[in-house]
Parts: structure tokens; C-alpha cells; sequence
């Protein structure tokens, strides 16, 4: 697998990611407020796994508060439910910072993955791995190795 680095030409956030990445922007409503958005997204035979950008200051609303709106907003777009466990603050390059590990039980299938939202001064960061119950451990190594390549100017 080739891990290629990926920036965010706004924000100039850059992440290594298992291969080239889709990117996905999007305005999402948040607090009644639009935010703009960018998602680098790249699939790979274990999952999927990627990084999400916000135009907006990533300490404006508590980040379990962003966590409850990525579950949400999952459920919205995929009609299948998504939950969070063993939800945890940690800190990023000194920024304030969220682990969880998530889970989607569908009628085929258990999806499992992690996800880091992380605040900072300018933008919300979100850096996430997702996919099938028994890949579990490559997409654990896959989401330590997304936190390890990630950088905030």
C-alpha cells in the first residue's frame, strides 16, 4: 500500500492517506451556521479512511458536540445507524482533541472504525477510519498511521 501525503490547499493540512484520495467538499449546516468543508477520502481493501477539514474554529462548540453531529450526520447520508464507544479527550500537537471508536451494526454487515476530531484555532479536523467488523486490527494500525502523518500549520 502506498501512503501518498494529501493536503487541504486552503488550510494547508496535510495527512498521508493509503492511496490517492477522493475529495468530497460539502457546506454543512452546523448551529444554524453554514461551513465549508473538504474531505479527502481514500478506500482501500480493508476500509476507508480520510480527513475531514471545517472552515470554522474547532474550539466554537464542545467537541462532543461535533461527535454527536458526524453520528448524525452518518446516519442522514447512509440510513443505517452509527454509534460511538470508549469516547476519550486527548490532546494533538497541544490542541484539544476527541477519540472514539465507532460502530455500525446493518442488516449484512458490522462496520467498525475510529475517528479524532481535533480543534483548533482556525478549523475543525476530523480524521477517520471506517470499515468491515473483521478488519478491526488493519484499520486500527491504518488510523495510528493517519494521526502520525497528520499536520496543522
Amino acid at each position: 500500500m502506498d501512503w501518498v501525503e494529501t493536503t487541504d490547499p486552503p488550510s494547508g493540512i496535510t495527512a498521508e492517506l493509503p492511496g490517492k484520495a477522493t475529495v468530497r467538499k460539502a457546506t454543512v449546516s452546523i448551529e444554524g451556521e453554514n461551513v465549508d468543508a473538504r474531505m479527502y477520502i481514500a478506500d482501500t481493501r480493508d476500509g476507508a479512511t480520510g480527513f475531514a477539514v471545517h472552515d470554522m474554529p474547532g474550539d466554537r462548540y464542545p467537541l462532543e458536540d461535533n461527535l454527536q453531529r458526524v453520528l448524525e450526520s452518518y446516519m442522514q447520508n447512509t440510513a443505517e445507524p452509527l454509534t460511538s464507544s470508549n469516547v476519550q479527550k486527548v490532546t494533538f500537537d497541544g490542541r484539544p482533541a476527541l477519540d472514539a471508536r465507532l460502530t455500525s451494526e446493518t442488516g449484512v454487515e458490522t462496520l467498525v472504525g475510529f475517528i479524532r476530531l481535533i480543534g483548533d484555532d482556525k478549523h475543525l479536523v476530523q480524521a477517520l477510519v471506517l470499515g468491515p467488523e473483521a478488519n478491526e486490527k488493519a484499520l486500527e494500525t491504518m488510523h495510528e498511521r493517519l494521526l502520525a502523518g497528520l499536520r496543522i500549520p
